[in-house]
C-alpha cells in the first residue's frame, strides 16, 4: 500500500457565468490528497493520512476519496475548518495561489495522532505546503525520519518526496533549506518541477539543480519540464549514475495545469507498485528502459490532467487510449 500523508484543502476555482458574472467554486485538493487520488484511479492500493474536517467540506474531500479507491481509514477528523486554496488561471500561466491556512484542520496535525505504519505500506509519499506550516511540517518531518531509520535489509520502505512549492509561504528560505536537505537525506525519490528549482537552486542550471539534489542523499532524483518531458537521474549501488530524459506529450493545455505535477508522481508511483519495483533495492536496479517507460507514463497521465479544469487524473482506461 502507498500512504499518502499531507494536506487535504478546498480548492476554490474562479468562474464566470452568464447569471452571475465571475463566481467562485469549491473542489478537493491538496498535493497529497490529488496523489492519492490519481495513483487510486490507476488501480494502485492507496491511502491518505490527514486530518480532514467535519464539515460539508470534509464531507466533499472524504467522498472523493472513496469514489476514487482512496482508503479513508487513517483520516483524522477535525472540529476545525480545511485550508482555502483561491486559484487564479490564465491560459500560458501557471496558476497563482492565495490560502487561508490559519488554525486550520490540515495545518494541526499532531505526532500523537498518527497511527503505528502498517506492515503492508511499502511507500509514503509527503510534500508541499504540508512542509512549509507547523505543526504539520515538524510532525511529518519527525514521521519521516523515524521511519527512514531502517536499515533496507529491515525494510524496503520507499519514501518519496514532491517539495511542490509555494514560495509566499516560505517565510524564512536559509530556515527552510537546512530542512529540505534532511528531507531529501531521507528519502528513495524526490520529485521536483523547473519551478521549484527556481526558488531552491536560482543560480544553477536546471539539470546542475537535480545532481545537487541527487548529492543530498536521495536514490532517485526527478525533474519536470513541462511540455519539455522530465529528467531523471537514478543512483546505483555502485555510485554511478544513470541519466534518463523522457520527451514531453504533445497535448495542449485547454483548461489548467492544476493537479499535474501530484499526477506525475502518482502516476510515478503506481508504475513502480503495479510493476513490481517498489522497494528500494528494485529501484537501484531499474534498467535505463524501465526509468523511461516509467517517466513517460506519468508524462501521459499528466499531460491528460492539462485538458481539463483541476486536478482530474486520468484512468488506466483514458491513458491507455491516449496512446
Amino acid at each position: 500500500m502507498i500512504l499518502c500523508i499531507g494536506e487535504a484543502v478546498i480548492d476554490m476555482f474562479r468562474k464566470n457565468t452568464p447569471e452571475f458574472g465571475e463566481v467562485f467554486y469549491p473542489l478537493p485538493g491538496g498535493s497529497s490528497y490529488n496523489t492519492s487520488i490519481a495513483i487510486g484511479r490507476l488501480g494502485v492500493n492507496v491511502a491518505f493520512l490527514g486530518r480532514i474536517s467535519r464539515n460539508f467540506f470534509g464531507d466533499l474531500q472524504i467522498k472523493r476519496l472513496r469514489e476514487n479507491n482512496v482508503n479513508d481509514h487513517f483520516i483524522i477528523h477535525s472540529r476545525k475548518n480545511p485550508i482555502l486554496s483561491i486559484i487564479k488561471t490564465e491560459k500560458g500561466k501557471e496558476p497563482q495561489y492565495a490560502f487561508y491556512d490559519e488554525g486550520t484542520a490540515d495545518r494541526n496535525l499532531s505526532a500523537a495522532e498518527l497511527p503505528p505504519l502498517p506492515p503492508d505500506v511499502s511507500c509514503i509519499v509527503f510534500g508541499s505546503i504540508s512542509m512549509a506550516m507547523e505543526p504539520i511540517a515538524t510532525t511529518i518531518e519527525e514521521f519521516i525520519l523515524k521511519e527512514s531509520s531502517n536499515t533496507p535489509t529491515e525494510k524496503e520502505l520507499v519514501i518519496a518526496f514532491d517539495p511542490n512549492i509555494r514560495s509566499f509561504l516560505i517565510k524564512d528560505k536559509c530556515h527552510y533549506m537546512k530542512r529540505f536537505e534532511k528531507w531529501v537525506s531521507a528519502c528513495t525519490i524526490v520529485k521536483s518541477s523547473f519551478e521549484d528549482f527556481e526558488f531552491l537552486f536560482p543560480d544553477l542550471k536546471t539539470e546542475d539543480a537535480l545532481y545537487n539534489v541527487l548529492e543530498m542523499g536521495t536514490r532517485l532524483a526527478i525533474v519536470t519540464l513541462g511540455p519539455k518531458g522530465a529528467i531523471a537521474l537514478l543512483k546505483r549501488n555502485d555510485g554511478s549514475i544513470t541519466k534518463v530524459h523522457a520527451p514531453g506529450i504533445l497535448i495542449p493545455v485547454i483548461a489548467d495545469t492544476v493537479g499535474a505535477g501530484d499526477t506525475f508522481h502518482g502516476a510515478f508511483l503506481a508504475w513502480l507498485s503495479k510493476t513490481g519495483k517498489m522497494s528500494q533495492s528494485a529501484i537501484a536496479n531499474l534498467s535505463e528502459a524501465d526509468l523511461l517507460e516509467a517517466l513517460v507514463f506519468a508524462n501521459t497521465a499528466a499531460s491528460l490532467v492539462c485538458k481539463q479544469h483541476g486536478a482530474e487524473p486520468p484512468t488506466m482506461q483514458e491513458i491507455t487510449n491516449s496512446k
